[in-house]
């Protein structure tokens, strides 16, 4: 599961663009665990008092969010977490259904034992999570199921695609849907019969699998469901002053 790393405050050229990295892997974490809910502003202003960088530095993190797609960069108004429409979510669900067949397909003829074994790992994590009532964990997590079974099919574009597409889902799910344990349980269960399709080798079987959990992701949306905007102090102010004093 990723984490958030500590920022270093360095005036270093080097270190700066180990800044950029650090605050873009916070901000895209926090769009991943859906702590930055869609429409929250982003202020180049406040997150630079936050983590205690020059707003060029936070210009840089936000551009390369919006290249891929999870902040939208408005011209006179500034950067927003993206509001995915309803069109837009149904072409993410369509496009993950034909980058993660192929991805499926790669994964049954080339996992291995241990490969496996990760994924298996991943789940537990999972069950756990949701045994807890940490909601925001299990998201990560199982963003992580599929950017691992992208990892074993060993094709570096695919899961760069699968990437901002995962992000572009869990903003979608902020969004749009409902039931939230519910249907973390029953994708968690979904991530178990997909293990066993691939021990089993049953590569159609893996596939039926995939498309019917990605399906069922888009059975669970509720067009009309909206939620509030995020606190930009409190998801990344702890964090930030504790980088900055270490």
């Amino acid at each position: 599961m990723l984490h958030p790393v500590s920022v270093d405050s360095s005036s270093d050229k080097g270190k700066r663009i180990s800044q950029d990295d650090q605050i873009y892997d916070q901000m895209f974490l926090a769009i991943l665990e859906q702590k930055l809910l869609p429409g929250t502003k982003l202020s180049e202003d406040t997150l630079g008092e936050i983590f205690g960088v020059s707003r060029t530095i936070i210009r840089k993190v936000l551009q390369k969010l919006a290249y891929e797609k999870v902040v939208q960069i408005l011209p006179n108004r500034g950067a927003f977490v993206s509001e995915p429409t309803p069109e837009e979510a149904r072409e993410v669900l369509e496009s993950r259904l034909i980058i993660e067949e192929a991805i499926m397909r790669k994964v049954v003829s080339t996992a291995k034992e241990k490969d496996l074994q990760v994924l298996e790992q991943n789940l537990a994590a999972e069950a756990n999570s949701i045994d807890k009532g940490l909601h925001s964990d299990w998201v990560a997590l199982s963003g992580d199921f599929h950017m691992l079974l992208a990892e074993i099919a060993g094709n570096a574009t695919l899961a760069e695609f699968l990437r901002e597409l995962v992000s572009r889902t869990s903003l979608i799910h902020v969004q749009y849907q409902s039931g939230k344990l519910n249907q973390a349980s029953c994708s968690c269960d979904e991530h178990a019969d997909i293990i066993k399709a691939i021990r089993e080798q049953d590569e159609d079987q893996a596939v039926a699998l995939m498309r019917e959990h990605i399906q069922a992701i888009e059975k669970s949306l509720n067009l009309d469901g909206r939620q509030s905007v995020s606190d930009l102090y409190e998801i990344f102010g702890a964090s930030a002053k504790s980088g900055k004093e270490g």
